[in-house]
């Protein structure tokens, strides 16, 4: 680990890869698995982090994840028996980080279980699914899933008062059979039709995935039911609470990632997030749809000057994107400092990248803003992504490829820390 003390003079991708940050003690619980999330925080990291952070003597009473995701921090927190507080924008995945945080009865589980089975067999026979479908859902589904998604998702709310944690438990085993009983193509990173593809019953596909995820929430042992989880739908950037963790472990959305809002599509219009999935692209971090102004560019530092000036050579459009995650993040940086309260610690994962052949230095640019937002140290190591395959490049398609003269995806990710 070195200490960074001006980001423009360091080589960071010299820096040695640091073992302690590779793997964890213990194999991830399943529990991080009850519904698909692209590129998920490695669970351990959080481990390693509370560790890291008990050595440097901060006593820990409150974590927090400014982009929570799924939940993942959020979990691991509560297996620690540490009070949580996390955000993100994506609706789905605060659904996620819900439904895997709450702590559930067995018996509970059960009875609401069966009584949305006996409502769905028991109104299938005759039920007509409402008229005013949304346009995309009919794109993506046949009719027939159509009608018993609709019933399945009415059954849920019927059974399930408002606003249990109940109700998040099941509106997430439905989210997370929306793609197998779609024409979503299987596995895809991107959104398309499988034309051959015949979508897996409605209601196998939820017993599967009740079955899965109770197994995985309720069979464990090992976790400690005192601590306090919040979880909020919202913008990092409109963060107000002040001075009241000790430690932030964060990860932001890579520069050049996929739309999430794209990914969730289906999630969002079928639990009514959206009309219109693109809305939800609207000031999300790193989204190549979000507003630009040319005189903002002036406010980058000067990391994120020199990587826009390079890439506006090459694509003027993906530079604008670029600034745009930038500026955030420079803000970003300093509502974390905020949200610390003093001796705390921060720890973001990033990774850089490369488009059409300009290295986007993430790691760089996010050493300087957390300088120039005050933090008194900011160190950074890196680690190993784990399960890469050997070639890191992917075609037009997002598939692996051994051609060099394809897009780039970096296997090494940093740890930076701030204190």
């Amino acid at each position: 680990m070195i200490d960074v003390i001006d980001a423009l003079s360091v080589d960071f991708e010299n820096i040695d890869i640091d073992p302690f940050w590779n793997v964890g003690s213990e194999r991830e619980h399943r529990s991080h698995r009850i519904h698909a999330y692209p590129a998920k925080f490695p669970a351990f990291i959080t481990q390693k982090a509370i560790q890291y952070a008990q050595v440097l003597g901060i006593k820990i009473d409150c974590i927090a994840d400014v982009f929570c995701g799924c939940g993942t921090v959020a979990y691991e927190a509560k297996r620690s028996g540490i009070d949580f507080w996390g955000c993100d924008l994506n609706p789905v995945a605060v659904l996620i980080a819900k439904a895997k945080s709450g702590n559930y009865i067995e018996s509970a589980i059960d009875i609401y279980y069966q009584s949305i089975l006996v409502r769905f067999d028991e109104q299938l026979p005759f039920y007509q699914p409402p008229e005013n479908i949304n346009q995309r859902i009919s794109y993506w589904f046949f009719p027939n899933e159509i009608r018993e998604l609709s019933l399945l998702k009415e059954c849920i709310m019927k059974c399930i008062p408002y606003n249990s944690k109940y109700r998040y438990y099941f509106l997430c085993a439905f989210s997370n059979i929306l793609k197998s009983t779609s024409k979503w193509l299987t596995k895809s990173i991107k959104p398309q039709i499988d034309p051959n593809k015949k979508p897996m019953h409605v209601r196998d596909a939820f017993v599967n995935q009740c079955i899965s995820m109770k197994a995985a929430l309720i069979t464990e042992n090992d976790v400690v039911k005192t601590s306090k989880t919040v979880i909020e739908c919202r913008n990092a950037l409109n963060i107000q609470k002040q001075g009241f963790a000790n430690l932030i472990i964060s990860s932001p959305p890579y520069v050049t990632s996929y739309e999430y809002a794209d990914l969730h599509q289906l999630s969002s219009l079928w639990l009514d997030y959206a009309n219109d999935y693109r809305d939800l692209r609207k000031n999300s971090i790193g989204s190549s749809h979000n507003n630009y102004d040319e005189k903002s560019v002036e406010s980058l530092n000067r990391s994120g000057k020199v990587i826009f000036d390079k890439l506006s050579g090459v694509d003027k459009s993906k530079a604008r994107s670029v600034a745009k995650y930038y500026l955030d993040m420079q803000k970003i940086t300093g509502v974390c400092k905020d949200v610390l309260i003093p001796g705390g610690m921060m720890l973001m994962v990033i990774g850089n990248t490369e488009y059409k052949g300009v290295h986007i230095d993430n790691v760089r640019h996010l050493c300087e803003s957390m300088l120039n937002s005050g933090f008194a140290k900011v160190s950074v190591t890196k680690r190993k992504i784990s399960g890469k395959i050997l070639t890191p490049y992917r075609d037009e398609s997002g598939r692996f490829s051994a051609s060099s003269d394809k897009r780039k995806v970096y296997s090494e990710e940093f740890i930076v820390i701030g204190r």
